[in-house]
C-alpha cells in the first residue's frame, strides 16, 4: 500500500505541531523532515531542536533527510532527538557502508537519498542493507520545484532490483509529488510519497489534501 510522507517545509512552521496533528490520517504513517545545510544544497531549513520538538507532539515516525555534508558527524545527535529513520545522500557519504551500520547500531532505520543525475548502480554493493532508499525526483534544496521526468525510469531500476535482492525496503520519492505526477511514480513502483506542498497548501486542508494523492495513487492499482 502506497503511504504519504508530509514534509513540513512546505508546513506553517508558526502552527508547526497544529500541521502535524492536521496529517495523523489514513495513508499517512510518517513526517518528513528535510534538514538542509546550506552547503550540500543552496538552503537552510532546520535541525535537532525542531525534531526534539516534533517528537513531543506526534507518535509518528520521523524520518530525517539529511542534506548536509559530512551526515555521519550529526547521526547520533538526530537519533537522540527522536528521529526514528536517518536518511544520508549518497553524494555526501564517501563511507556509506559505515555511516549505515552507524545508523542501524543506533537501532534506527537506515535510509539512503539519490540525487536525480546519481546512477542507482552506486547503491549496488549494499542494497540488502537500506531500510529504505529515495529517489529525488527534483534537485534538493528548495519546495515546490517542477518533477524531474527522467527520474521515472530510475525509479523503475531501483524497484525491479529490490524486488530481487531487498523487497522489504521502502521505496520512496520526494520532489514535485502532485496528483498528476502521482500516477508515474507509483506506476515505476514507488511506496513512500513525500509531499510537502500538495498537502499542506492544499486548498481543501492537509487531509484533503493527503486523500487527493493516494486517490491518485490507487489508479495505477498499486
Amino acid at each position: 500500500m502506497v503511504k504519504i510522507a508530509p514534509s513540513i517545509l512546505a508546513a506553517d512552521l508558526l502552527r508547526l505541531g497544529e500541521q502535524v496533528k492536521a496529517v495523523e490520517c489514513p495513508g499517512v504513517d510518517r513526517i518528513h523532515l528535510d534538514v538542509m545545510d546550506g552547503s550540500f544544497v543552496p538552503n537552510i531549513s532546520f535541525g535537532i531542536p525542531v525534531v526534539k520538538a516534533l517528537r513531543q507532539a506526534t507518535g509518528l515516525t520521523l524520518e530525517a533527510h539529511l542534506m548536509i555534508v559530512q551526515p555521519e558527524r550529526y547521526v547520533e545527535a538526530f537519533a537522540a532527538a527522536g528521529a526514528d529513520t536517518i536518511i544520508v545522500h549518497q553524494e555526501t557519504s564517501p563511507h556509506l557502508d559505515r555511516t549505515v551500520h552507524q545508523i542501524k547500531e543506533l537501532d534506527k532505520k537506515a535510509g539512503v537519498a539519490l540525487n536525480p543525475s546519481t546512477p542507482p548502480s552506486t547503491l549496488d554493493e549494499l542494497i540488502e542493507l537500506f531500510d529504505l532508499i529515495l529517489v529525488m525526483t527534483v534537485n534538493p534544496g528548495f519546495g515546490g520545484q517542477h518533477f524531474v521526468d527522467y527520474t521515472v525510469r530510475k525509479i523503475r531500476q531501483i524497484r525491479e532490483t529490490l524486488d530481487r535482492r531487498n523487497p522489504r525496503c521502502d521505496l520512496e520519492v520526494d520532489g514535485g509529488i502532485e496528483v498528476q505526477t502521482t500516477p508515474l511514480v507509483v506506476g515505476a513502483g514507488a511506496t513512500v510519497l513525500v509531499a510537502g506542498t500538495a498537502v499542506f497548501r492544499f486548498d481543501g486542508g492537509p487531509k484533503a489534501g493527503v486523500k487527493a494523492l493516494l486517490d491518485a495513487a490507487a489508479i495505477t492499482g498499486r
